[in-house]
C-alpha cells in the first residue's frame, strides 16, 4: 500500500501463486489430530500413480479444494473428515480471505 498526498490509501494487486494455496491447505490438514500424512496409502508405486495429495481450483472469487490423506489407526473417519474440512476452511478464510466453495476429503488409507 502506498499513501497519496492527501493521506488516501491506495491498494495494489496481490497475486498468490497456486503453490502457496496448496501449501496452506497442506499445513492446515497436517495440524488436524488423526491425520497420519497426506497422499495415498499403500505401496510407494500406488502413491506415485495417484498424483498430488492436494489440488486446488480457483473458481471466480472462491476455491475448490481436494485433499487425499491417510488417517491414523483408531480414528473415526467421518469426524476426521469434518475436522479437516473445518481446518482448511478456517485457514483459507483467515489467510486468503477467499470463499471456500467445496472441500473434498479422500481418506485413502489407515496407517502410520
Amino acid at each position: 500500500m502506498t499513501r497519496g498526498e492527501l493521506g488516501v490509501e491506495r491498494q495494489g494487486v496481490l497475486t498468490v501463486d497456486r503453490s502457496v494455496v496448496m501449501e496452506l491447505v497442506r499445513l492446515a490438514t497436517l495440524e488436524v489430530p488423526g491425520v497420519a500424512h497426506l497422499g495415498a496409502g499403500g505401496p510407494a508405486w500406488r502413491r506415485w500413480l495417484r498424483g498430488r495429495p492436494v489440488t486446488v481450483a480457483i473458481v471466480g472469487d472462491g476455491l475448490k479444494v481436494r485433499v487425499r490423506l491417510v488417517a491414523r489407526p483408531g480414528q473415526q473417519l467421518l469426524p476426521l473428515a469434518s475436522s479437516v474440512r473445518a481446518a482448511i476452511a478456517a485457514a483459507v478464510e483467515r489467510v486468503l480471505t477467499l470463499e471456500l466453495r467445496t472441500v473434498d476429503v479422500l481418506i485413502d488409507g489407515v496407517g502410520a
